[in-house]
């Protein structure tokens, strides 16, 4: 019998699991089937049973799906298009366009089951991924070529800071820039897709969404149909790309899914028990080898804050830089709101980002940490109970804060600010003159919100007759100090 006309017949559908009896041979393992009344229900091999029954599990909804309905095997694994012409489209995990415009041409279909490269054709160079915000880019340096994880709850800036992350890509390295959404609210993806449209980057991007709404199936497949798509870009044409995937957790939890409905035992926490490996095949597809490089920025949702959480735990270890959002930053007006303290990169060492650049780095962290420490004293007893040297630290680390706050192109028209982005000398020139008590004399607010140091001068003159009032908005100051002066 020839595999591509090989058929067979449903023998049982249990949610989004669908066994099936061929007489002749068995399709292999991820080989894509087709049934229903209008062969559009995908299903793929997931185990094979017996010398008879596969089982699968369904890409799509499986309403109307009953026993004795024939199935196809195509023969083939489920593809997605590749190929300059998917650039500024959005599709759904079959390689589908979901933008209502024109059907692709000039398109190749690869397989999403890919390996990934192997270690003689990886990169051994460790690179630094700038990305054109100050904050990032002294305390927390990405690597290229690696993954970095963007932790946070919602409403704290996620989406906005990977929108600038895009925005500063697109605008110099001519990269590509990826956007996979896993278990996404379909109001995001609307937002998303029209936001990057209004900013101008949407022909340097490509979209790919496997909704909260689709079975776990569709969910579990996206990454890798995103990751698919990325290689091509990297491989055949030799460009870096930026790979965006919100959120990781949604996929492990589709994975949990798929792995409950197969009845197989849970591990620990109800987590399937092939988590780890699940995890490997996607990320270490992520690679920077010579050809190019696939720089990955994933959101990962936290379950109940517990980082010793399993999903938490395993993606952690697969990740080169952790940049953690804090709710109280974002409450203080202070964007990004990245908690500096509890965020951390293997990239920050000597040997990589220089001497120079470390040294500050650590005195950047010290500064904050002993100012976090005085925050209690301060709420308690008042500016005026400090020391003289623990008076100019809580001047400084105000600075330092409000000098790694950036105004970013992604939230202009809604912010009234010009967006900034910062070359990496300016802001470590910035810092520097800081920690040195340069602009002791010079007010707060003058470096809330601006780009390189320069326009805090420029912003001084006109602050520095005014009175403490002009904090940002919600920001909480220290004592009343300067208004008794």
């Amino acid at each position: 019998m020839d595999r591509e006309s090989n058929a067979g017949k449903v023998t049982s559908v249990r949610g989004s699991v669908v066994d099936i009896r061929f007489e002749g041979h068995l399709p292999v393992i991820n080989t894509l089937l087709l049934t229903g009344q209008e062969q559009q229900i995908n299903v793929e091999v997931f185990t094979q049973l017996d010398a008879h029954h596969v089982r699968g599990i369904a890409l799509n909804p499986t309403q109307g799906l009953a026993r004795g309905m024939t199935v196809t095997s195509t023969g083939k694994q489920l593809s997605v298009p590749v190929g300059k012409s998917i650039m500024g489209r959005m599709f759904d995990v079959f390689g589908n366009t979901i933008d209502h415009q024109e059907p692709l041409s000039d398109v190749k279909w690869n397989s999403i089951h890919q390996s990934p490269p192997p270690l003689s054709r990886r990169s051994t160079k460790s690179e630094v991924f700038i990305t054109g915000i100050k904050a990032i880019d002294v305390l927390i340096p990405l690597e290229r070529g690696g993954k970095a994880g963007l932790f946070g709850g919602a409403g704290v800036g996620k989406t906005v800071l990977l929108t600038e992350m895009i925005h500063n890509m697109v605008g110099h390295d001519k990269g590509v820039s990826m956007f996979c959404g896993i278990g996404e609210r379909c109001r995001e993806g609307h937002e998303l897709y029209h936001d990057m449209k209004d900013a101008g980057v949407l022909e340097n991007m490509v979209l790919l969404f496997g909704q909260m709404n689709e079975p776990p199936g569709a969910r579990f497949r996206v990454g890798h149909a995103a990751l698919t798509m990325a290689e091509y870009f990297r491989d055949e044409e030799h460009r870096d790309v930026l790979l965006l995937i919100d959120n990781i957790f949604r996929f492990i939890q589709a994975g949990m899914e798929v792995s409950g409905l197969m009845g197989q035992m849970p591990s620990r926490l109800g987590y399937q028990p092939t988590l780890e490996t699940e995890l490997s095949k996607l990320e270490e597809r992520i690679a920077n080898t010579n050809a190019g490089a696939i720089t990955s920025i994933q959101a990962v949702y936290v379950p109940a804050d517990d980082l010793t959480d399993p999903a938490a735990v395993h993606t952690f270890s697969h990740l080169s830089a952790s940049i953690v959002l804090s709710r109280k930053k974002a409450s203080e007006g202070l964007y990004p709101a990245i908690d500096l303290l509890a965020s951390n990169s293997k990239m920050a060492t000597p040997g990589i980002i220089g001497e120079r650049h470390y040294e500050l780095a650590q005195e950047i962290r010290k500064t904050l940490a002993h100012y976090e420490e005085l925050k209690d004293i301060i709420a308690m007893l008042g500016l005026e109970q400090l020391s003289a040297d623990d008076h100019h630290i809580v001047n400084r680390a105000r600075r330092l804060e409000r000098f790694l706050t950036q105004p970013f192109y992604a939230t202009e028209q809604f912010s009234g600010t010009k967006g900034k982005e910062v070359r990496l000398e300016d802001a470590l020139e910035g810092c520097e003159r800081i920690l040195s008590d340069e602009f002791k004399e010079v007010p707060e607010s003058a470096f809330y919100m601006i780009g390189n140091i320069k326009e805090a001068l420029e912003k001084a003159p006109a602050k520095a007759g005014k009175e403490a009032g002009d904090l940002p908005k919600n920001a909480v100051s220290p004592s009343k100090e300067p208004l008794l002066k």
